[in-house]
């Protein structure tokens, strides 16, 4: 008999499938064994949670504490400005010169030597200056111990008298001198000097050496003493045109005048009253005017006119200078006077302080990854003194701050224009934040080695 096929189908299998359960099910894998592999499963991912949250807490505490690339600073040297240039007008005459003590730094070496000069350097007649020499020599011969030291009496005769009329004649600067005036050496040589009294320079003159041929002896001498080869002296007035000099002997001579104190404190004064010689003025009208202190005036007619000066000029360079100068040969005393105040103005005027630098001024920046940024300031307005058109120097010092603050000071702007030397301090304008915890966790590569979380 014959069986008939069973019928194959998805159900078929799945009962089968399910009649076998125990076979795949059952005993095959010991529980233990499959607690075993449950523990471990569960022990690594345990293991790998822990790792990921210590990698992950590592990097966010390396990342909100490791440090960052310090801030990027970038400077620009301020413009070094130049002062203007000071342009000293040749002068009108035949010849001249100034020596300036105390600027040195500031003008040259030469400048207490001969600083300026004009003309050919060969002797000019220098008419009534003359008398300063005379009153020079005389001193050598008979010196005053001090400005107001009298020294001796000196009696004036009829001879002396007489030369009131002789120079007169002449067209000179004389003042009375009665036959038997007697009068102190420092008050006759201010009678000579003061107004310029031709009468009283040869008087006093032949009063000391005894003759005129003696005194021009010891003028000689004396000349050639001090190194005074350029200057010829013939007679002790200036009224000859014999009586020459050079613009150098003439700084030197102005300069030993200046240094006698007796000399010094006569041509320093306008005016004075002597009994005999009377009311006397000074032929040297600038003396107050642009600083003039001193000396002696001349001139023999139109074109002639000179002036030895001294004047002290304070131009904010601590102490006052020291100028000495000669013109020689101008048309006028009035066109002199205008050479000579014109030359001291523009000294004067020739010493400025340059502004350098004003407050607020900007001179760099600061800028970080993280985008905070600041500027970097003068922190001072500065200027310098200069003569002229002197170069001024600049440098700049900027250091690593310990803090990015506003108002820190970070280096220094330092000028130098001949002795001076000015600085002011660059200051930080603005603060420099700090970064956000989120730019840090965001900016790995912007911060110190990942090692530094590990230690």
């Amino acid at each position: 008999m014959t069986t008939p096929s069973q019928p194959v189908d998805g159900l078929s299998d799945f009962a089968e499938l399910m009649a076998h359960e125990q076979e795949f099910s059952g005993d095959g894998i010991d529980p233990a064994v499959r607690r075993r592999r449950r523990r471990r499963g569960l022990i690594i991912t345990a293991v790998c949670i822990v790792l990921l949250l210590a990698v992950t807490g590592g990097y966010i505490g390396w990342a909100l504490t490791a440090p960052v690339n310090p801030p990027a600073v970038t400077t620009r040297t301020p413009e070094v400005p130049v002062g203007t240039a000071v342009a000293l007008a040749a002068p009108p005459v035949a010849a001249s010169a100034i020596s300036i003590a105390g600027a040195d730094a500031y003008l040259g070496e030469t400048a207490s030597a001969t600083w300026s000069v004009t003309g050919t350097g060969e002797p000019f007649p220098i008419a009534s200056i003359t008398k300063l020499i005379t009153a020079l020599v005389i001193l050598d011969a008979s010196p005053l111990a001090s400005a107001d030291d009298p020294g001796p009496t000196i009696t004036f005769g009829k001879a002396d008298h007489d030369l009131y009329d002789v120079y007169y004649v002449q067209g000179a600067t004389i003042a009375p001198m009665p036959t038997g005036t007697s009068m102190s050496l420092h008050d006759a040589l201010a009678a000579m000097l003061i107004p310029s009294a031709s009468n009283y320079a040869e008087a006093l003159s032949r009063q000391i050496f005894g003759s005129q041929g003696a005194f021009l002896g010891a003028t000689r001498a004396w000349l050639a003493s001090h190194g005074l080869t350029g200057t010829t002296i013939t007679e002790p007035t200036g009224i000859s045109p014999s009586n020459t000099s050079t613009p150098a002997d003439l700084l030197a001579i102005a300069k030993l005048a200046a240094a006698n104190p007796a000399i010094a404190q006569i041509v320093a004064t306008a005016s004075v009253s002597i009994p005999g010689a009377g009311q006397l003025h000074n032929t040297n009208s600038l003396l107050g005017t642009a600083g003039i202190t001193g000396l002696k005036t001349g001139n023999l007619g139109e074109g002639t006119h000179s002036l030895l000066y001294t004047a002290t000029l304070d131009v904010g360079a601590g102490a006052p200078l020291s100028v000495t100068g000669v013109v020689l040969g101008g048309a006028s005393r009035e066109s002199v006077n205008l050479t000579v105040v014109g030359a001291l103005e523009s000294i004067r005027s020739g010493f400025h302080q340059v502004p350098v630098a004003t407050a607020g001024q900007e001179v760099g920046s600061i800028s970080t990854p993280w985008g905070s940024t600041a500027t970097l300031v003068i922190a001072e307005t500065a200027s310098i003194l200069t003569w002229s058109d002197t170069p001024i120097e600049l440098t700049m010092d900027i250091e690593t701050p310990p803090t990015y603050r506003d108002g820190t000071v970070v280096g220094s702007v330092t000028w130098t224009a001949g002795p001076n030397t000015v600085t002011a301090p660059v200051k930080i304008m603005g603060s420099i934040d700090p970064p956000t915890e989120w730019w840090r966790l965001t900016h790995p590569s912007e911060l110190g080695s990942l090692m530094d979380a590990w230690g």
